[in-house]
C-alpha cells in the first residue's frame, strides 16, 4: 500500500514536470513560408519571400504632388500593389511641384515612422541626399519612382526612359514640320530628373540629327497650366515663324494648347505633348495637338511599391525598372494597348 502511494506521487510529479516543460517551450520557427500564406506580409525580424507576407508592412509613397491626373493614376497603381502584396501605404505629395521644402519635410516625417521602405518621386533630385543618408543608416530601403535621385542610395527607380521618350518626340516633331524650322519647348522644371531628361532627350536629338531645325527657346512653367500658358504665348509672339511646340508634361502641354488656342493658331503650330489627361486627349482627337508620348503611370505606381516590398525582403533589384512609353496620335489613340496606359 505504501509503495503504491509512493508510485502515485512519483507519477504525478512526472506529469507536472512534463506539462510545465511543454508550456515553456518556444514555438518552432519555419524556415520557409507555407504555400498557403502567400498573401500575408513578412515579419520584420525574418523577411520571407515577397509573395508570403506575415504581417502588414508600412510603405509611404511620396510623390511630387496631386495637381495632375498623372499622379492620381500613379496612386491607383500603388494602391493596387498594396492590395496585392498585403501592405499598408500612404500616398502624399506637396500642393505644388515647386515645393521642395514641403516634400523634404514629408520624407523626414515618413522616416520618423520607421517604415519598411519609402517610395520617392523627388521634386529636386539633389535635395534629398542628407535624408537618404539617414534612411540608409536606419536600414530603410528607398525606391525612386518617376523622377530619380542623384544618389546611389535608392535601391532602384521605377521610371520611364525619359531621354529616349523625348528623343522620339523630337523625331515626330521634325517629321511633322517637314524637316526644317523653328521649334520651342515648355517643361516643368530644371531640378527633377524628369524635367532634366525630357528637355535633354528632345534638344540633344534635334542637335544631333536635324541641323535644319532650331530650338529658339526653352522655358519652365513648374507644371502650372496658367504659368505655362503665359510663357508659351510670349514665345509664340517673339517668334512669329515658330512651327512646333513640345510640352514636356501634362501641365506644360495644357499651357501650350491654351496659348495656341487663344492666339488663333490651332492647326498652324505643330503641338506635341507628354502624358495624357482628358484635355490633351480631346486636343489630339480634334487635331489641335499632333500627338504625345504616354508613360505607364499605373505601372509606375505598382512597380515602385512592388520593388519596395522586394527590397525589404532583401531581394536583388535592377538599378532601373523601365516602365515603358509609347507614341499616340489620332490614328491609334483608341487602340486597346494605348487606352490601357492613358488616364482622364
Amino acid at each position: 500500500m505504501k509503495s503504491s502511494k509512493i508510485a502515485l506521487v512519483l507519477t504525478t510529479l512526472v506529469l507536472l514536470v512534463s506539462v510545465l516543460a511543454a508550456c515553456g517551450a518556444p514555438a518552432p520557427v519555419a524556415t520557409e513560408a507555407p504555400a498557403a500564406a502567400a498573401t500575408e506580409a513578412p515579419a520584420a525580424a525574418a523577411p520571407a519571400a515577397t509573395e508570403a507576407p506575415m504581417e502588414k508592412l508600412y510603405i509611404p509613397v511620396i510623390s511630387k504632388g496631386f495637381q495632375h491626373q498623372f499622379w492620381q493614376a500613379v496612386k491607383l497603381g500603388s494602391e493596387q500593389a498594396a492590395a496585392d502584396f498585403g501592405v499598408e501605404i500612404t500616398f502624399e505629395g506637396p500642393e505644388s511641384e515647386a515645393m521642395v521644402d514641403k516634400q523634404v519635410e514629408m520624407f523626414q516625417t515618413a522616416l520618423d515612422k520607421k517604415p519598411a521602405a519609402i517610395c520617392l518621386a523627388a521634386v529636386d533630385s539633389k535635395a534629398f541626399q542628407p535624408l537618404l543618408e539617414k534612411a540608409k543608416a536606419a536600414g530603410i530601403p528607398v525606391v525612386g519612382f518617376d523622377s530619380g535621385v542623384d544618389s546611389d542610395i535608392p535601391v532602384t527607380t521605377a521610371t520611364t526612359d525619359n531621354i529616349a521618350a523625348a528623343a522620339l518626340a523630337a523625331d515626330k516633331m521634325v517629321e511633322l514640320i517637314g524637316g526644317a524650322g523653328e521649334v520651342a519647348v515648355i517643361a516643368h522644371d530644371q531640378t527633377s530628373r524628369t524635367g532634366i531628361d525630357r528637355v535633354k532627350g528632345f534638344t540633344d536629338q534635334i542637335a544631333a540629327k536635324y541641323p535644319d531645325v532650331t530650338i529658339v527657346d526653352t522655358q519652365y512653367g513648374g507644371g502650372d497650366q496658367l504659368k505655362s500658358t503665359d510663357l508659351a504665348k510670349a514665345i509664340i509672339q517673339a517668334h512669329p515663324n515658330l512651327k512646333g511646340f513640345f510640352g514636356a508634361n501634362e501641365g506644360s502641354i495644357i499651357g501650350v494648347l491654351n496659348a495656341v488656342k487663344e492666339l488663333g493658331l490651332e492647326g498652324k503650330i505643330t503641338v506635341i505633348g507628354y502624358d495624357s489627361g482628358q484635355q490633351q486627349m480631346d486636343a489630339i482627337r480634334s487635331g489641335a495637338e499632333a500627338g504625345a508620348i504616354t508613360q505607364n503611370p499605373i505601372g509606375i505606381g505598382y512597380k515602385c511599391v512592388e520593388a519596395a516590398v522586394k527590397a525589404y525582403n532583401g531581394e536583388e533589384l535592377p538599378k532601373v525598372i523601365d516602365t515603358g512609353f509609347m507614341w499616340y496620335d489620332k490614328t491609334n489613340i483608341d487602340d486597346p494597348e494605348i487606352q490601357a496606359v492613358l488616364y482622364k
